[in-house]
């Protein structure tokens, strides 16, 4: 059985069960992938550039913002991937701690209006040609939302993680944890060519025409999972910390 260097050796989660998948899923979904990958890339290098230029000039380097993310189970774990964005923060401290500001007052209005227009989002089209993701399919959460998820919603990584997805179309950072997870096992369940040919068109009248529910109300940032359980009394302070405790381990060894 091939190794999973991802969370399997980090915490003791339990094994996500096999989920049956379509011939698009298994032969097809990736050759979709790549064609759009690839076009994308060839249609809008101007705006790549473009884009790169004005994060160097506005925020200075690095350009592009890598993250450690949960991506697709391998052997029933959750493996760890890096995602890329272009950069929409500053890297401010604390002068007293050295710990980052926190987001809302790190992020600029140069950084608020890539995000508003989704165009930080770009750079994963290189994640979707390296294959740790998706044109479609669950959006990539934080490895810090991931440890609180229940193990059925957590079968959302039993497929790539995606640009867009149900989620995204029906609300996207607007609609809560809950529904927002719900959205994504209801895509696992119903995955065909048609459906992604459906969410891309939608995600692009929706998300970079109407630019909706780009944030959580009111927040810089859209809430964390963990955070919002703990705000409705959904999880106590004490498995709040150990949960919490979990992703920094899980991040620390992969």
């Amino acid at each position: 059985m091939k190794k999973n260097t991802g969370i399997a050796g980090s915490c003791d989660m339990k094994e996500l069960s096999d989920r049956r998948k379509s011939f698009y899923e298994k032969y097809v979904k990736r050759c979709f992938d790549i064609l759009c990958a690839v076009g994308a890339i060839v249609c809008f290098f101007p705006l790549y550039i473009g884009v790169a230029v004005l994060v160097k000039r506005k925020l200075g380097s690095p350009v592009l913002f890598t993250q450690k993310r949960p991506g697709m189970a391998v052997d029933g774990k959750e493996t760890i991937f890096k995602v890329y964005k272009f950069r929409t923060m500053t890297d401010e401290r604390d002068v007293r701690t050295g710990e980052l500001l926190p987001d809302d007052l790190r992020l600029t209005k140069f950084g608020s209006w890539l995000r508003s227009t989704s165009l930080d989002e770009l750079p994963e089209v290189f994640n979707i040609l390296n294959g740790t993701m998706s044109v479609v399919g669950p959006r990539p959460q934080l490895v810090r939302d991931l440890v609180f998820m229940t193990n059925r919603q957590r079968m959302r990584h039993t497929a790539k993680p995606g640009l867009s997805g149900l989620a995204q179309i029906n609300g996207r950072n607007e609609i809560g944890w809950e529904a927002k997870l719900d959205w994504d096992l209801k895509y696992i369940k119903k995955i065909g060519f048609l459906e992604d040919v459906r969410i891309i068109l939608s995600t692009v009248g929706k998300a970079f025409i109407r630019k909706e529910g780009v944030t959580g109300r009111n927040m810089a940032t859209a809430e964390d999972f963990g955070d919002y359980l703990l705000r409705i009394g959904k999880v106590s302070e004490e498995e709040y910390r150990e949960k919490q405790n979990m992703a920094k381990k899980i991040l620390e060894s992969n």
